[in-house]
C-alpha cells in the first residue's frame, strides 16, 4: 500500500482475484436443457463464421445463447456468474479470437477505480480495530479485482456529501463504497439526491433512499434473544454501541426475540462511544465492577465486543458458559478459536462484497439496483 501524499489517501493496487460464487448466471435460454443450447450455439457458430471473426459482445451472445449482460459479466470474471458459465463463455470468446477491448473501456471516461469510505468517525482516533471491517474490506477488494478495478480509500475527513460529489466529479473514482453507516446516515441521505454512484453497507431499512446490502439486523437480534431464552437466562446485558443504526436493531430484535417465548428476561443495557476494543474492554469491566448483579446472559452486537465480554469474565471468575451464555454478531474466523467458541451471528462478508460491487456498477450504469439483505443464521458453538 502506497501512501500518495497528505490527502490520505490509498491505491491498493495487484489485489489477488477470487472467484466467489453468489448466484449461477442466467442465459437468454433459461431453461432450455444444456444439449438444446449446444446445438443453437453451434447453428450460431456456423452463421457466424460465415461472416467472419466475433466482433462485439453482441455477437458473443449470440453466438452462447446467453444474454449479453450474462456475457458482460462472464468476460470481466463477475462473481455473480457462475464458474461453468464464464468457463464456457471466455472459451468461446478464445476461440474466436475475440477479447474485451480494454482501452475502449477508457474512452467512456472511466477510471476504472472505486473508492471505499470506512466509518473511521466511529473508531477511537480513526484506527481500523474492528477484525469484521478486514473481512468485508478484502472482499470488497476482491470482487473489485476481479473487474480490474483499483481501489482507494477515502480519508475520513471526508464526513458530508460534497467531498464525495467533488472526489467523482474531479474524476478521482467512479463509484463509491460505504462499508458502514454508523453516524453517517444523515449526509448519506443528502449524497442519495445527487448524482454520485454508491452503495452502502449496512441497515437495509423499507425508507432508506440508497441501495444498501447487509444482513437483516432485527432478524440477528431476535435470533439472538430466542437462543439466550432457550437457555433458560433471566439477566440479559445488552453491549452496544451509540449512534448505531444496526446496532439498535440488533438490540430491538433481542427483545423481540425473548417476548415471542414469553420470556420473562431483563434486559440491561450499556454503550460504547465507538468500535475499538480497547474501550469496550474498559466499559465492561466498570460496569462488571459497579456492584450490580451479573449478567447469566450477554448479546454483544459484534464479535469483538463478544472478546471484551469474555476477557471481563475470565477476570471476574465467571465461565462461559456455565455462568454465562454469550451470543455474539459478525461470526469472524476468531470465533472459533475462542475459548469456548463463540455462538454468534454470521454474516458472510463474501457473498456481501461481491453483492456491493455488482449493485455499484448497476448504479455505475445509470440503474436503480434494489437494496438487498443476506441470509441471517445463528451459529450455535459454545452457549
Amino acid at each position: 500500500m502506497a501512501d500518495h501524499g497528505s490527502s490520505a489517501q490509498y491505491r491498493l493496487h495487484h489485489v489477488a482475484p477470487c472467484c466467489i460464487l453468489v448466484a449461477c448466471g442466467r442465459g437468454r435460454h433459461t431453461g432450455q436443457p444444456l444439449q438444446r443450447r449446444t446445438a443453437l450455439a453451434k447453428k450460431h457458430e456456423r452463421k457466424m463464421a460465415s461472416r467472419g471473426r466475433i466482433r462485439n459482445l453482441d455477437d458473443l451472445a449470440e453466438l452462447s445463447g446467453f444474454a449479453k449482460s450474462t456475457v458482460s459479466r462472464a468476460m470481466a470474471n463477475s462473481p455473480l456468474i457462475s464458474s461453468e458459465t464464464t468457463l464456457a463463455v471466455q472459451r468461446l470468446a478464445r476461440a474466436h479470437g475475440f477479447s474485451v477491448n480494454r482501452n475502449a473501456r477508457k474512452l467512456t471516461g472511466r477510471t476504472n477505480t472505486i473508492a471505499i469510505a470506512l466509518d473511521f468517525p466511529a473508531l477511537e482516533g480513526s484506527r481500523l480495530s474492528d477484525p469484521f471491517h478486514f473481512e468485508l474490506l478484502a472482499d470488497v477488494a476482491k470482487a473489485l479485482a476481479v473487474r480490474e478495478q483499483e481501489v482507494l480509500l477515502c480519508s475520513p475527513r471526508m464526513d458530508e456529501a460534497r467531498g464525495y460529489e467533488d472526489l467523482i466529479a474531479s474524476r478521482g473514482a467512479d463509484g463509491i463504497v460505504f462499508l458502514g453507516q454508523g453516524a453517517r446516515e444523515a449526509y448519506l441521505r443528502d449524497l442519495s439526491r445527487t448524482a454520485v454512484p454508491f452503495v452502502v453497507w449496512g441497515a437495509v431499512q423499507a425508507d432508506t433512499p440508497y441501495c444498501a446490502v447487509g444482513t437483516d439486523n432485527f432478524r440477528g437480534g431476535r435470533l439472538a434473544g430466542q437462543r439466550l431464552a432457550a437457555l433458560g437466562r433471566k439477566r440479559i446485558l445488552f453491549v452496544g454501541a451509540e449512534g448505531h443504526i444496526e446496532f439498535e436493531l440488533r438490540r430491538a430484535g433481542l427483545e423481540d426475540g425473548l417476548a415471542l417465548v414469553k420470556s420473562d428476561a431483563t434486559i440491561i443495557d450499556i454503550h460504547s462511544v465507538d468500535l475499538a476494543y480497547e474501550s469496550t474492554l474498559a466499559l465492561v469491566r466498570t460496569w462488571l465492577d459497579s456492584g450490580v448483579p451479573p449478567p447469566d446472559g450477554v448479546f454483544a452486537a459484534s464479535d469483538t465486543k463478544a472478546m471484551t465480554v469474555y476477557a471481563a469474565l475470565f477476570e471476574r471468575g465467571l465461565r462461559v458458559p456455565h455462568d454465562v451464555s454469550v451470543v455474539g454478531y459478525d461470526d469472524i474466523p476468531f470465533a472459533t478459536h475462542m475459548t469456548p467458541p463463540l455462538t454468534t451471528i454470521r454474516q458472510n462478508t463474501s457473498q456481501g462484497g461481491a453483492l456491493l460491487v455488482e449493485k455499484l456498477m448497476q448504479r455505475i450504469e445509470g440503474l436503480r439496483p434494489r437494496s438487498a439483505l443476506l441470509p441471517t443464521e445463528l451459529v450455535v458453538r459454545g452457549s
